[in-house]
């Protein structure tokens, strides 16, 4: 009898462990010209906190070497689609969550309404976006002439932008901004028509912070992990 109510105990704490593991499969976008390494942060943590290495996908994209090449169509969204397919069918829970920094953000957004996952995203944050455009990219059609300023980039007003301008990417949203952010606040103007351009339209919550565009992402892990 002491045995079985042993064994017993063992199957329980063996299922408990289990169930605690099963958490959504997270993305980790990086934005324009950076690597995945540039969640690090975010990725330890959570490994501390459960997550199996194989439950978060961190793509790589476009080209590393020219940040004027690379927009939201074509061959830069590949590596982004094939992750988010690949975090659905190995989600244990069904549902994944995404994180994008910078352009990775807006890349992420799109995918995820062009293959119409965002039913399947439980949380979607994006970090130092420029959701609005930039004003360093000028207003389409007067926009700056490169790749990541045009149609399917991020001038203030672009088609692209217009075209996923209030769809959800996600049950819950959520943007990280900040006012100290040297790209998305060229000039020193970060809002766009009075509002931040990193805010996504139909968003649950905007949060503020005191960093410059890379330090949103390299300090907000464990925000970013309580969100999830």
């Amino acid at each position: 009898m002491r045995f079985t109510m042993s064994l017993f105990a063992l199957l329980l704490l063996v299922c408990g462990s289990a169930h605690a593991a099963c958490v959504d499969s997270v993305v980790l976008v990086h934005g324009n010209t950076g690597s995945p390494s540039d969640f690090q942060a975010t990725h330890d943590l959570l490994r501390q906190r459960g997550y199996a290495e194989s439950q978060i996908l961190a793509p790589s994209w476009g080209n590393a070497f020219c940040a004027a090449c690379n927009d939201h169509n074509g061959s830069e969204e590949t590596p982004v689609e094939n992750a988010i397919v690949d975090a659905l069918a190995s989600s244990c829970t069904g549902k994944i969550d995404v994180i994008g920094h910078s352009m990775g953000a807006t890349l992420a957004a799109r995918v995820i309404d062009r293959i119409g996952a965002s039913g399947s995203v439980d949380t979607f944050i994006g970090i130092a976006g420029a959701f609005r455009g930039l004003y360093s990219c000028g207003m389409y059609p007067f926009n700056v002439a490169t790749t990541t300023c045009g149609a399917w980039g991020l001038s203030i007003g672009s088609p692209f932008l217009n075209g996923i301008a209030g769809h959800r990417f996600g049950a819950k949203m959520y943007s990280f901004k900040s006012y100290a952010d040297e790209i998305n606040c060229y000039g020193g103007v970060c809002l766009v028509y009075g509002v931040h351009t990193s805010q996504i339209q139909g968003e649950t919550a905007s949060y503020t912070f005191p960093y410059g565009h890379y330090g949103l992402l390299w300090y907000t892990a464990t925000q970013q992990a309580d969100l999830l």
